[in-house]
C-alpha cells in the first residue's frame, strides 16, 4: 500500500492511497463469500451460492460499493497508523465515492484520496511584556457596614405601634384600589390594581412616586386617596403615562425594633463570639472578594490581548467540538435553574446553536492553544503534589464514575495553562483604572461614533444632486457615488421598571 502525504489549510492532511492488486482482489472474494452465507437463495445452500448468481440477485454495484468500504475505512486506519498521524476525528473522503464503484475492478489497483483533521500548529508572537489596562476592585468599608445592617434588619422584632403616625421604615398593612378618572366624572377601575391585607415596608422606591408618601402620616383606621402619574417608561405599557387614583386605608401599623451590634448580635448570627471579631473577618471576605476580581480583570484583559498574537488555523472537527461543549454547558446552566430546554435545544435547533455558539469557541480555542504553547515553550511545570490535591479536590466533588488517568491528565493541563497565565502575568504591564472606567469608555465611544454617523448621514442627505440635462451652461458636475444610509442607534440601557402595588402582591 503505497501512502502520498500533502498539507492541507484548516490543519488538515490529504492522504492519497494506492491499493495494489491483490488487496483488491482478496477484499472482493471476502465480501462475496459474507454475502453468499448470509443470503438466503431458494435452491442453495449458505456458502454455496454461485458467484453470477449472487452478483444477479444483489448487483454489482451494491457487492463493489460493499468492498470499497471495507478497503477504504481499512486502508485509511492503517496509512493513518503507518504515517504516524494524530488524526482528530474521522477522515472525510475526497475522492467521489459514486465514481470509484464504476471504475473499481477487482484485481486491479485502485487509488482514493481523503483528508484527515490533526492538531493545528500554534505561533505565538508576543506574550512577554504584555501591555493592558484593568479595572481595580478597591474595597469598601461600606459593604461591611451594609452586610451588618442586613444581618440587623433581618434579626429586627415587629411591634406594634400606637400614639403615632405612620414614618418611613415602618411596616403597615393596607387595603388599595386604583382607578383611571374619567372626563365625564365616571370612573375605571384598574385591572389588578388593588388588594386587600396588603403588607409592605414604607421604602420610597419600592412603589409609584406619590403612593408611598400618602402613608406616610397617616393612621390605623384611616382611608386617604392619592393621585399619582405613571411615568412614561412605566414597564406596564397599560399603566405608561396614565393619571390614577388610588383610594388606601391603612389598617395595620408596626415598627421594626433592631438589635444593638454588641457581642450578644455576633454570638446570635456567627460563630465569633465578640462584634470586632466578626467585623475584623467580615473585612478580610470582603478584602479577599476585591483582590479576586481584579485579579479576574486583570486575566481577562491579559487574555483578550494574547488572542491578538496567536495563530492558530484550527480543523473543523475542533471547532465543531468545542462550540458542541459551549450549548451543552448553556443547557446545563439553564437547566440547573429549573428550565425545560428540551424543546429548546431540540435536534432541528443544533446547527443554529452550534454556528451561535462558533466565534466563541473559536476564540476559547486559540486562547487555550496558545497558552499550552506558551507553557511549553518556557517549560512550566506543575509539581505532582499540587495535581494530587487538585484531582483529590475535584473527585470529591463528582459523582458517578470517573476515568482517573484521564481526570488527571485533563486538570494536569489546565494546572498548566493557570500557570502559565500568572507567569505572563507578573511579566505584563498592566495599568490599573478605577471601577467603571472601561465601560464608561465603552460607551462614550460608541456614543460618539454614533453621533459621527448621524451627521454624515444628515450631510448626505443634504448633499444638492445635479440633475441632467437641468444644469447651467459650464456648471461642473459633480458625481456623487451612491452610499447606504444607515440608521442612527444610541446606546444606552433599558429604564428601570417601577413597581406598583398591584406587581409587589404578585
Amino acid at each position: 500500500m503505497k501512502v502520498t502525504q500533502e498539507k492541507l489549510p484548516q490543519s488538515q492532511i490529504g492522504i492519497e492511497i494506492e491499493i495494489p492488486p491483490e488487496t483488491s482482489s482478496k477484499a472482493y472474494n471476502k465480501v462475496i463469500q459474507e454475502f453468499s452465507r448470509s443470503n438466503r437463495i431458494p435452491g442453495f445452500r449458505p456458502g454455496k451460492v454461485p458467484r453470477q448468481v449472487l452478483l444477479q440477485r444483489l448487483g454489482v454495484s451494491r457487492v463493489k460499493a460493499t468492498v470499497l468500504e471495507e478497503i477504504i475505512q481499512d486502508s485509511l486506519k492503517k496509512a493513518i497508523e503507518q504515517e504516524d498521524i494524530e488524526a482528530l476525528g474521522n477522515f472525510q473522503l475526497r475522492s467521489d465515492f459514486d465514481e470509484l464503484v464504476s471504475q473499481f475492478e477487482p484485481g486491479k489497483a485502485l487509488t482514493f484520496s481523503a483528508t484527515v483533521d490533526v492538531h493545528p500548529e500554534i505561533k505565538v508572537s508576543q506574550y512577554n511584556g504584555l501591555q493592558v489596562r484593568a479595572e481595580e476592585v478597591k474595597y469598601d468599608p461600606a459593604d461591611t457596614e451594609k452586610f451588618l445592617e442586613e444581618r440587623r434588619q433581618e434579626q429586627g422584632t415587629l411591634i406594634p405601634v400606637e400614639g403615632r403616625p405612620a414614618v418611613l421604615g415602618d411596616l403597615v398593612v393596607v387595603d388599595y384600589s386604583g382607578r383611571f378618572p374619567g372626563e365625564d366624572g365616571e370612573s375605571q377601575p384598574i385591572p389588578g390594581g388593588g388588594a386587600s391585607d396588603f403588607q409592605m415596608e414604607l421604602q420610597e422606591d419600592r412603589f409609584v412616586e406619590g403612593f408611598v408618601g400618602a402613608i406616610v402620616g397617616m393612621n390605623p383606621g384611616e382611608t386617604k386617596e392619592v393621585t399619582v402619574n405613571f411615568p412614561s417608561d412605566y414597564g406596564n405599557e397599560e399603566l405608561a403615562n396614565k393619571e390614577a387614583i388610588f383610594t388606601i386605608t391603612l389598617k395595620d401599623l408596626k415598627e421594626k425594633e433592631l438589635p444593638e451590634l454588641d457581642d450578644d448580635f455576633a454570638q446570635a448570627t456567627s460563630e465569633f463570639q465578640t462584634i470586632a471579631e466578626l467585623r475584623e473577618h467580615l473585612e478580610n471576605q470582603y478584602k479577599e472578594k476585591a483582590e479576586r476580581e481584579t485579579k479576574a480583570n486583570k486575566q481577562e484583559a491579559l487574555l483578550e490581548e494574547l488572542y491578538k498574537w496567536v495563530e492558530a488555523d484550527l480543523p473543523e472537527t475542533m471547532v465543531i467540538r468545542e462550540a458542541e461543549e459551549l450549548v451543552q454547558q448553556a443547557a446545563n446552566r439553564l437547566s440547573n435553574l429549573g428550565i425545560d430546554v428540551s424543546q429548546l435545544y431540540s435536534r432541528e435547533s443544533q446547527d443554529r446553536l452550534r454556528e451561535q455558539y462558533r466565534s466563541e469557541a473559536v476564540k476559547k480555542l486559540t486562547i487555550s492553544l496558545g497558552l499550552s504553547k506558551i507553557g511549553e515553550q518556557e517549560s512550566i511545570q506543575v509539581e505532582q503534589v499540587e495535581i494530587d490535591s487538585r484531582v483529590e479536590e475535584v473527585r470529591a466533588s463528582l459523582t458517578g464514575e470517573v476515568d482517573p488517568e484521564r481526570l488527571r491528565s485533563f486538570l494536569s493541563e489546565e494546572m498548566i495553562k493557570e500557570k502559565t497565565l500568572e507567569w505572563i502575568e507578573e511579566r505584563a504591564n498592566i495599568e490599573l483604572l478605577p471601577q467603571g472606567t472601561l465601560a464608561a469608555e465603552k460607551e462614550a465611544a460608541e456614543k460618539e461614533a454614533a453621533e459621527k454617523e448621524a451627521v454624515e448621514n444628515a450631510n448626505l442627505l443634504q448633499e444638492p444632486a445635479s440633475a441632467p440635462g437641468l444644469g447651467d451652461a459650464g456648471t461642473e458636475t459633480i458625481d456623487v457615488s451612491a452610499q447606504t444610509l444607515q440608521p442612527e442607534s444610541e446606546p444606552g440601557s433599558e429604564p428601570e421598571s417601577e413597581q406598583t402595588p398591584a406587581d409587589s402582591e404578585s
